[in-house]
């Protein structure tokens, strides 16, 4: 698993979703575009999803993890 350089965060899209803030942020792992989803809630974040290779998928990772 890889996290897209949680260090230095490229925000490429952002959107509150049933209460969260789910961010979708950029980086580049071997040479690859990845995305990673990140949940922001009133006591902290959470990575939702690590890495997905498209933006859409990330977005349908990060729903399903707030909804369970």
């Amino acid at each position: 698993m890889h996290i897209a350089d949680p260090d230095h965060i490229n925000t490429v899209f952002a959107f509150p979703y049933r209460g969260v803030t789910i961010q979708i942020t950029s980086g580049t792992h071997l040479g690859m575009t990845i995305y990673t989803a990140w949940i922001d809630h009133a006591t902290g974040s959470a990575v939702a999803a690590a890495k997905a290779y498209t933006r859409r998928h990330a977005i349908r990772r990060a729903k399903s993890w707030v909804t369970r």
